[in-house]
């Protein structure tokens, strides 16, 4: 059974597992969407996270598409909005899609505006945590490996989109806030800025976080522990890689699994679709064998299990893929098999960082 946790220095009390929701409405239709959101409920889950920019892969077609489905569930359920905890995300500045932010900034009325839709689709009050899906800054996210100033495109200072947020929160449109796909600098200045004018304090940051994409642990599980933000970690099972279904395959064969990373040529092109992330999955989905454990098993007990995780955000085509990851919450890690994930990290690093 789960407890609930405290997120960050806020009041939201969440479990430690959260329903992700970007394949609703794209991978998965209304009705299977509703019957799993239905049965993460029964099963004890009171966390739901979604964006506007979702589903994924993102399409002009689909954009907004996940938070209908979720406000239709929600209208179709009265009185279950105050028993669960609701996370959405405004989009940081475009990259390639024009249909979700126009320009390079993330302005204070885009923060504004994109809320209020936020709120119209998922037919709520308020969203209990809402989060810049990524930094207005350069930042090397999404696969990037290095900081390049010379890229660096801000317009709207990190103060001016807290403003923003503060006055989401005022106006009873907001609880608490948070980040996204941020670095140890973003996390660091967002929480001076908000002690320093009083602006809300951001409760947690939404980062990658698999057995092979562990960036967060090069600084800003330090960063993230003495600021007491929480990771909300998402991608635990590295796009259906760290399940082991593309280890004879690949994700490129014609007889591939169906998933994202075979179904969509924009994520085979992406940080997940690199050969060494596939070469690294395949080498820690035979240490889970070797153990006795499912791959799916040893990702998700890594994250359920970390110190610095305090929610894992996973998504879903399937109800037995619900079950099975929710499932894994009872499976505890020997300290032999968590040295030999560290063995496999020093020798491959995070491939698909």
């Amino acid at each position: 059974m789960m407890n609930t946790l405290t997120l960050g220095a806020s009041d939201l009390r969440v479990t430690p597992i959260c329903l992700g929701t970007m394949t609703f409405g794209e991978q998965v239709g209304e009705p299977d969407a509703h019957a799993i959101l239905d049965r993460a409920i029964e099963r004890g889950v009171n966390f739901i996270d979604t964006a506007e920019m979702y589903a994924v892969p993102p399409r002009a077609e689909t954009y907004g598409a996940t938070e209908a489905i979720i406000g239709r569930w929600l209208a179709r359920r009265p009185g279950l909005r105050g028993r669960i905890v609701l996370a959405s995300k405004v989009a940081g500045p475009s990259r390639g899609m024009p249909w979700v932010r126009q320009g390079l900034g993330l302005t204070p009325a885009d923060i504004v505006a994109s809320c209020d839709a936020s709120l119209k689709r998922l037919r709520t009050d308020v969203i209990d945590l809402y989060q810049i899906h990524w930094p207005e800054r350069h930042v090397p996210a999404f696969g990037g490996l290095y900081y390049d100033p010379a890229k660096e495109v801000t317009q709207t200072p990190i103060r001016e989109q807290l403003d923003a947020l503060a006055g989401l929160v005022r106006a009873g449109k907001v609880r608490h806030v948070g980040l996204s796909n941020e670095t140890p600098y973003g996390v660091h200045e967002f929480v001076r800025l908000a002690e320093q004018h009083g602006l809300p304090r951001i409760a947690s940051t939404q980062n990658p976080y698999a057995l092979i994409s562990r960036t967060y642990d090069n600084g800003l599980d330090e960063t993230c522990h003495r600021l007491n933000v929480s990771l909300l970690a998402y991608s635990p099972l590295a796009f259906g890689l760290l399940t082991g279904k593309y280890d004879a395959t690949g994700i490129h064969a014609a007889d591939a699994p169906r998933g994202r990373m075979s179904l969509f040529d924009r994520m085979k092109n992406q940080r997940w679709g690199r050969p060494a992330a596939l070469e690294a999955a395949r080498r820690y989905n035979q240490l889970a064998h070797g153990h006795g454990l499912t791959p799916t098993q040893l990702a998700l007990a890594f994250c359920y299990r970390s110190w610095r995780v305090a929610s894992t955000i996973i998504g879903v085509t399937s109800m037995a893929q619900l079950d099975e990851d929710l499932d894994a919450w009872s499976v505890q890690l020997s300290p032999e098999i968590l040295a030999a994930v560290d063995a496999i990290r020093l020798e491959l690093r995070d491939p698909a960082n």
